[in-house]
């Protein structure tokens, strides 16, 4: 089973969110200045989520120097009826990604894996085509027109683990990406666009010929990277992984290259401790700031873990339907990864890691 690096981290705070419809007005005042090309997946510790908890953790983001984050949007959510949007839970977590300056690296999931969608219930399933592309260029539109602090979109994402079961769709989806990439940078020509691939299942499974058929879509070429094999153990030292960071340059040459989501976990089910998530910190910014002029913008995911076993939300649009045998296995070691991925202890007790990004970012103006 190929691993789903896409966390949707927005459904569980549109969820816990949904009845509160009023934003803190107290101004947030940074500590630091802030680098809008290094971000931070915001995250709370809890699916127990209050507005004073989400600005306390956006506040602290925003005190790393991280200067954008990412946001996670599912089509189903966003327009649950054809022309009509429901705005209110992105009204709030975009309302505090302007209020600490961060700009929004959006995922607005087409491709996620080896899924699609998910789409609205009024929508079925469409294929890539001339419908799909009116609907995604008309929501999109919506979406960017509305809120002026999204510079990045990705609409494709772990695009590799999706050909892999899909081979024969490459010219289809490329096709696709292109028509709505145009229309869209016709009318919202600052922000910047671009496809997504994982890393590491590119490296385990040697699929950079995806990459190489899609990289002169759009504006860049982005990427997420976990350090493990196939059973989503780590199986890298820092080191190690640092030298995989290259693989990216070399996969799309003369690109601009993002990094979406990029993390180290400090869970031992996985073989992943602190001191290594501290050093891998290190090396990644490193080799950021050795490749500057080729980043569009490099983002760690992600701020708080989560109490064990309540990662589970993050795998309902896993890659694989199956849920028994070594799929499960990889999943529940997924799950674990993902729960302590965190820079923060889910009792808001720092790790080492926190100390050392807030070091890296500051290093790297």
């Amino acid at each position: 089973m190929e691993k789903r690096v896409f966390i949707a981290i927005g459904i569980a705070i549109a969820a816990a969110i949904a009845v509160l419809a009023a934003l803190p007005t107290t101004p947030t005042m940074p500590t630091a200045q802030q680098n809008e090309r290094l971000g931070l997946v915001v995250n709370t510790p809890t699916n127990e989520i209050t507005l004073e908890l989400l600005d306390e953790v956006y506040a602290e983001a925003a005190s790393s120097g991280a200067g954008r984050s990412n946001v996670y949007i599912f089509w189903s959510q966003i327009e649950p009826q054809q022309d009509q949007y429901n705005w209110d839970n992105t009204d709030i977590l975009m309302s505090f990604n302007k209020k600490n300056d961060l700009k929004v690296t959006l995922f607005f999931s087409i491709v996620n894996g080896r899924t699609v969608g998910p789409y609205p219930q009024w929508m079925g399933e469409p294929g890539f085509g001339t419908s799909l592309e009116t609907k995604a260029v008309k929501t999109l539109d919506a979406v960017l027109s509305r809120y002026d602090i999204i510079d990045s979109v990705i609409i494709g994402g772990e695009l590799d683990s999706y050909f892999r079961d899909a081979h024969g769709s490459v010219s289809l989806y490329k096709s696709f990406y292109d028509n709505v990439y145009s229309e869209l940078k016709m009318r919202h020509p600052d922000v910047k666009f671009g496809n997504a691939f994982s890393l590491n299942g590119i490296i385990n499974r040697d699929l950079g010929e995806y990459v190489g058929q899609l990289a002169d879509s759009g504006d860049f070429v982005a990427f997420t990277y976990l350090p493990v094999d196939k059973l989503n153990d780590i199986s890298k030292t820092p080191q190690e992984a640092q030298a995989d960071l290259q693989s990216m340059l070399e996969l799309a040459p003369g690109k601009k290259i993002a990094v979406f989501e990029i993390s180290w976990s400090t869970s031992d089910f996985v073989n992943g401790n602190e001191q290594d998530q501290t050093e891998f910190i290190s090396q990644a910014y490193e080799f950021y700031r050795q490749n500057e002029s080729h980043m569009e913008f490099f983002t760690w995911y992600r701020q708080y873990d989560r109490p064990e076993g309540s990662c589970a939300v993050d795998l309902q649009f896993e890659s694989s339907p199956l849920t028994i045998g070594g799929d499960q296995f990889v999943r529940e070691r997924l799950g674990s990864y993902i729960c302590e991925a965190g820079l923060f202890n889910n009792d808001g007790s720092q790790k080492p890691g926190w100390l050392e990004l807030r070091k890296q970012i500051k290093s790297s103006r």
